[in-house]
């Protein structure tokens, strides 16, 4: 924490008071994989019956 004046300063992990897991942007990748495929096969299917 850097205080310049009234102003008080914090880089990223005094801001967030956590450290963020790079787990996150994975599920997020393969949830909307998963939707991709979901939603093509109801497509596909829809049209083909």
């Amino acid at each position: 924490m850097e205080r310049q004046g009234d102003e008080v300063h914090l880089n990223e992990m005094e801001a967030s008071a956590a450290e963020k897991p790079h787990i996150v942007r994975y599920v997020l990748g393969f949830s909307l994989l998963l939707v991709v495929i979901a939603m093509s096969a109801i497509w596909i299917l829809g049209s083909v019956l």
